[in-house]
């Protein structure tokens, strides 16, 4: 891909997740798109085909990464300290919370992750599903490794209310705001600690031994 080609594909990415964020994926119009990024609607149509693929390539480029960056944590802590929780746990955590503090368009991405979950949209819950489900399978497997008293049934329910708290503390829209004098790196590495140990007690809880 040429560097103009490449320009071209990062300016509608980056429009395209702006407006997403702002007025959800019903609500944005590819011409909102083509507006926000300076192209033509035969951009759009060149690069990615329609606007399901664009809506799915707006979260393939940053949940690629995300998702290789938990995978490769997970493996270190199994290696390094098999069977434990909090380990496996903030291999879940610290990498997306990572993602959310980025400066280029981390925030942004966050909110049009909320929009998932706010909007019905089956399709992109069937790509999210095929490409990143094998990621929830791993770490499902491994916490089921260390709370082997926990019923399959129970452990995917946890996962989910984590995944859902985890997006919450990505938002940063909770009661507990970054002091003046806290660095956002500080502040990620706090809410990460305590949504680790809220999340370690919610698995360990009610095992049947």
């Amino acid at each position: 891909m040429s560097k103009a080609q490449f320009s071209t594909k990062e300016r509608i990415l980056d429009a395209a997740e702006m407006l997403f964020a702002q007025y959800g994926f019903g609500g944005t119009s590819l011409r909102q798109v083509t507006s926000q990024a300076d192209v033509n609607i035969a951009a759009v149509n060149y690069h990615f085909g329609s606007k399901e693929n664009l809506v799915n390539e707006v979260f393939r480029r940053r949940m690629d990464e995300m998702s290789a960056q938990r995978l490769a944590q997970l493996k270190t802590a199994m290696s390094a300290h098999p069977g434990d929780l909090d380990a496996v746990l903030a291999a879940f955590v610290e990498p997306p919370l990572a993602m959310a503090q980025d400066r280029h368009g981390g925030g942004a991405f966050i909110r049009v992750i909320a929009r998932a979950y706010a909007e019905k949209n089956d399709s992109l819950r069937r790509f999210l599903s095929e490409q990143y489900g094998h990621v929830l399978r791993e770490f499902a497997r491994a916490i089921a490794d260390c709370v082997p008293g926990l019923s399959k049934e129970s452990l995917y329910w946890r996962l989910d209310f984590l995944a859902g708290a985890l997006t919450y503390a990505m938002a940063d829209f909770g009661m507990i705001k970054r002091p003046p004098d806290v660095t956002e790196s500080e502040h990620r590495e706090r809410a990460a600690h305590e949504l680790i140990r809220f999340a370690a007690a919610g698995f360990r809880a009610g095992q049947v031994n």
